[in-house]
C-alpha cells in the first residue's frame, strides 16, 4: 500500500493554513447536509504535501469512514494514465501520431460518418480524413458515449448496449470492433467530442506492445511509480477499503447508494478510458511524475519534452473547447480551456472565470473526482469522492477557487 506523502508546514509553501481550512469547511457541508457520503482532498506545492484531509463515509450503510487509504473508482481519471502509456510507446518510435488507427485496428478503416437522419435510419458518408492516433488522444476522433443523450449517434451506442457499461462478455478488442461499426459524430479532426477515444487508444497500446493493457500499465507505469493500489479491479485483500458509489436521490436531494459492478476480479473489458480504481496516494505519485517532467524518485516514465508536448493545446488554431467542442455539462465552463494529449489545458484563466494559471492541465472522473497540475505555481490538487454524475454539483471550480485563495506568497 502506498502511503500519503509526509505533510509539510503549509506556511513554508506559500499557503495560509487558516485559508486552507476553508476547503474542509466548505466541503464538510456537502457531507453534513447529505449531498456527498465522503471525500478526500490533497494539495501539494513544490513537491510537498501542503494539505490533506478526509471527511465523511466511504460507505454510509456500514458507517465506514473515508480514510486516507480508501480506494475509489477513478473513471475518466484513467484517461491521462492511458494517454501516458501510449506516449511511452510513441517515445520508442512504435507509432507516429499521424498513423491511422486502422493500421492497428483494421475495423476502423471503414467506419462511416453520420450526416443526417435518426438513430434508426441514419444517413452516413465515408471518412474524408482517416481517424488518426492524435485524434484519439485529443478526443477529435468523432467517437462518442451513449450517456450523452445529445446526438443520434449517442442513441446508436445505447441501442448497441453501450451507455454506462458494456454488453456482457465483450473484451476490449471486441468493443473496438463494435464501435468501429457505428457512425462517427463528425469527420475526424473537425470537432471535439468526449467519447470512447481513450478506450480505443488502450487497444492500440495492446496491439503495439503485444501485452494486455493491465500488464503494460503494471510494468511500465504502476510498478516504477510505486502505485500499488491502482488496477482495473479490487481484489479481496483490498475490498475493505473500497468506497461505495452514490447518486443524488431526486426525492431526498441526498446521496443514495447505487448499484455498481463488484470489480472483484479482472474484467473482460480493460477500459483505459474509465476502468481504473486506486487511492489518492497512488494518483499523487502519477501527478508528481508529470509535474517533475516525467520522472519520480529515479523512475523515468516519459521525457520532459514529451510531457510538455502532451500538456500543450492541440486543438487546431489554438481554439478552446467552447469554440471547437461540444459542451459536456452545463455547470462546466470550457471558455479559455483547450485540450492536449490526454488533458484539458488552461489557455486563459480570465476567460475561464476560475482563478488559476495559464498552462495548468487537468481531468476528472464521472464520480465527481478531479486533479490538476499547475506548473507555474507548482501546485497539484486532487479531490476524490464517489458521486455520479460529475455534473451534479460544481465541486471542481469550487475546489479550484478555494485552493488559490489560500496562496499568500
Amino acid at each position: 500500500m502506498t502511503d500519503m506523502p509526509t505533510a509539510a508546514d503549509p506556511s513554508t509553501l506559500g499557503f495560509d493554513p487558516t485559508r486552507l481550512q476553508r476547503i474542509d469547511d466548505h466541503f464538510a457541508e456537502y457531507v453534513d447536509d447529505g449531498r456527498l457520503a465522503g471525500w478526500q482532498v490533497a494539495v501539494m506545492r513544490h513537491g510537498r504535501l501542503a494539505h490533506h484531509s478526509t471527511y465523511g463515509k466511504r460507505d454510509l450503510e456500514s458507517g465506514a469512514d473515508w480514510a486516507p487509504d480508501t480506494i475509489a473508482r477513478m473513471y475518466s481519471m484513467s484517461k491521462p494514465i492511458t494517454s501516458v502509456a501510449a506516449m511511452i510507446l510513441h517515445e520508442e518510435g512504435r507509432f507516429q501520431l499521424k498513423d491511422p488507427v486502422s493500421k492497428f485496428i483494421p475495423s476502423f478503416a471503414d467506419t462511416p460518418v453520420y450526416r443526417s437522419g435518426s438513430f434508426q435510419a441514419p444517413l452516413t458518408e465515408p471518412q474524408t480524413e482517416p481517424m488518426r492516433i492524435w485524434h484519439l488522444l485529443t478526443h477529435t476522433s468523432g467517437l462518442t458515449y451513449g450517456f450523452h443523450n445529445s446526438h443520434a449517434t449517442d442513441a446508436m451506442y445505447r441501442n448497441d448496449g453501450f451507455e454506462w457499461g458494456i454488453p456482457a462478455g465483450l473484451d476490449l478488442a471486441s468493443c473496438c470492433d463494435r464501435w468501429a461499426a457505428l457512425p462517427l459524430v463528425f469527420q475526424p479532426g473537425s470537432e471535439w467530442n468526449y467519447g470512447v477515444s481513450t478506450d480505443v487508444l488502450g487497444r492500440v497500446v495492446e496491439v503495439v506492445s503485444g501485452q494486455p493493457l493491465d500488464v503494460f500499465l503494471q510494468e511500465r507505469v504502476f510498478e516504477p511509480l510505486g502505485m500499488t493500489d491502482t488496477a482495473f479491479w479490487v481484489p479481496g485483500d483490498r475490498r475493505d477499503r473500497f468506497a461505495e458509489l452514490y447518486y443524488r436521490n431526486p426525492a431526498t436531494k441526498k446521496a443514495a447508494k447505487m448499484p455498481a459492478p463488484a470489480l472483484t476480479e479482472k474484467p473482460d473489458m480493460l477500459g483505459g478510458g474509465g476502468g481504473l480504481c486506486g487511492t489518492a496516494a497512488d494518483y499523487l505519485r502519477f501527478t508528481q511524475m508529470l509535474m517533475n517532467g516525467g520522472e519520480l524518485d529515479g523512475a523515468r516514465i516519459l521525457g520532459s519534452r514529451t510531457v510538455d508536448y502532451m500538456t500543450t493545446n492541440h486543438l487546431p488554431g489554438d481554439a478552446d473547447l467552447e469554440e471547437y467542442g461540444r459542451p459536456l455539462f452545463a455547470e462546466t465552463t470550457f471558455d479559455g480551456v483547450g485540450f492536449g494529449l490526454g488533458f484539458s489545458v488552461v489557455l486563459d484563466p480570465a476567460a475561464n472565470k476560475v482563478p488559476g494559471s495559464k498552462g495548468s492541465y487537468s481531468w476528472g472522473g464521472a464520480a465527481s473526482t478531479v486533479f490538476w497540475n499547475d506548473p507555474a505555481e507548482e501546485i497539484t490538487a486532487l479531490f476524490l469522492t464517489q458521486l455520479l454524475p460529475s455534473s451534479t454539483y460544481p465541486i471542481r471550480p469550487q475546489l479550484q477557487q478555494l485552493v488559490y485563495q489560500a496562496l499568500v506568497d
